[in-house]
């Protein structure tokens, strides 16, 4: 007869064991469906072989048997729907359950003469790919325990076997259903395992670039901050002359020279802004001086600086946040969002824009602008540190910030070209990474 056949994903090349990425729990829930598939499959084969077949089956001891099952799988489904981690253990006793039953059924139904005893096989392979080694072995010890049981001690149905009939013999007929099932589950489960493989490749090498990407983030956050120590300095010199000059006479004398002076201190205090920016981002803002605010707040500031300490010609800005929202003021979102601001304005001297709105749960920013947009080249490297169009070294650091700082917040960012000309960069922040917790309010 035919057992639950269970299979389900695997993690790797490792023994599965409990991961954090849950697929101790996906192959605990593929086992479930496939054993209630297995339940279903072994009512209709034995009411087939009963009824069809002409050959006498002890229908109550089997339907015990059946019933069982069942209960095992219902109390499984419930004690794995919200679990979070499943052992090696674990597994390894859902496919002894699998096994027990199996044979169970083999001994109600023609004992070793079954032909639905080469299920056994299917078992060894699934414990080989989802168990650790140990319990692998396991597995083979017990399967072969229950073959040699049930070729010593007969069950109470002799099934009538004559190859020499070919396909008309229900023995031979046994065996090809019971390959095609073999050859069809294995196919079905090594297709999976190759899928999960893949995935699985594919996310230790995205954790692998964002290892590199964090470490060079770390290297260029230590000399931003060791830079900005050393500008420090020399700034607060330069301020210091620049208001001795304001009381000196050529300077009061000549209100051109006093507009030209009026113009360095605005830009020095933009420039001790950014030292002081860094510093603070080094020093982890949030932890240190949380600064509670609004998303109109926040925006409508950033904006303002943004405007007035740049050359901006033309700016469309159009906050459609709808229900204003309580969130800590962040010097590290606050620069990203002007290093996106700064790359479409070099692109584009005469128009930026700029537009936000609420998307359930997220902040969705988009930064737009007329320039000759995104080379093909960059889009499919879009965030990675020195992709610039720009041709000067150094150049596309500040996307691949930006990149990462939406990444720690637990967002996305795109970019595309928009039609006819310019490019558009859209980046999406959870709401939930930029709120006010209540730790911070106690």
């Amino acid at each position: 007869m035919q057992d639950s056949p269970t299979t389900g994903p695997a993690p790797g090349m490792a023994p599965l064991t409990a991961s954090q990425d849950g697929t101790g729990v996906k192959n605990m829930h593929q086992l479930i469906q496939l054993r209630w598939i297995a339940v279903i499959g072994q009512v209709a084969t034995i009411v087939f072989v009963h009824f069809g077949f002409g050959i006498r089956l002890p229908l109550m001891p089997m339907a015990i048997v059946l019933a069982c099952l069942a209960a095992f799988n219902l109390v499984s489904m419930l004690r794995w729907r919200h679990r979070e981690e499943v052992t090696n253990g674990a597994l390894f006793l859902a496919l002894l359950v699998d096994v027990l039953t199996l044979t169970a059924q083999l001994y109600l139904s023609g004992g070793a003469a079954n032909p639905f005893v080469f299920l056994y096989l299917l078992q060894v392979v699934l414990a080989a790919v989802l168990l650790r080694s140990w319990a692998s072995w396991a597995v083979v010890f017990v399967t072969s325990a229950c073959f040699i049981a049930l070729t010593t001690f007969a069950g109470p149905v002799v099934i009538p076997a004559d190859p020499t009939r070919g396909l008309a013999d229900p023995y031979v007929q046994g065996m090809l259903l019971c390959f095609v099932l073999n050859a069809t589950l294995l196919v079905v489960f090594i297709t999976r395992i190759g899928r999960i493989l893949r995935a699985r490749d594919a996310r230790l090498a995205d954790l692998r670039q964002r290892a590199a990407e964090e470490e060079h983030i770390v290297r260029m956050g230590l000399l931003a901050s060791g830079a900005a120590h050393e500008l420090g300095t020399p700034l607060a010199t330069l301020s210091v002359i620049l208001g001795d000059w304001r009381h000196m006479p050529p300077f009061t004398q000549q209100p051109e020279l006093l507009q030209e002076l009026d113009e360095m201190q605005t830009q020095l205090h933009r420039c001790k802004s950014i030292v002081t920016g860094i510093l603070l981002s080094a020093g982890e803002t949030r932890g240190e001086a949380p600064e509670e605010t609004t998303v109109a707040a926040f925006l409508d500031d950033l904006v303002g600086e943004w405007r007035s300490t740049r050359p901006v010609r033309g700016f469309d800005y159009a906050n459609r946040f709808g229900e204003d929202a309580v969130i800590i003021s962040d010097s590290g979102l606050k620069q990203m969002i002007c290093n996106v601001l700064d790359n479409a304005l070099e692109a584009s001297p005469g128009w930026v824009g700029l537009e936000a709105w609420r998307d359930e749960d997220k902040l969705v920013l988009r930064v737009s602008d007329a320039g000759p947009g995104f080379a093909p080249a960059m889009l499919s490297h879009f965030g990675k540190p020195y992709q610039s169009s720009k041709g000067r070294p150094g150049g596309g650091l500040g996307l691949f910030l930006s990149l990462n700082v939406v990444r720690q917040l637990g967002g996305s960012i795109a970019a595309r070209n928009r039609e006819p000309s310019g490019a558009v960069v859209t980046m999406s922040l959870p709401l939930s990474s930029l709120s006010v917790s209540e730790a911070e309010h106690e």
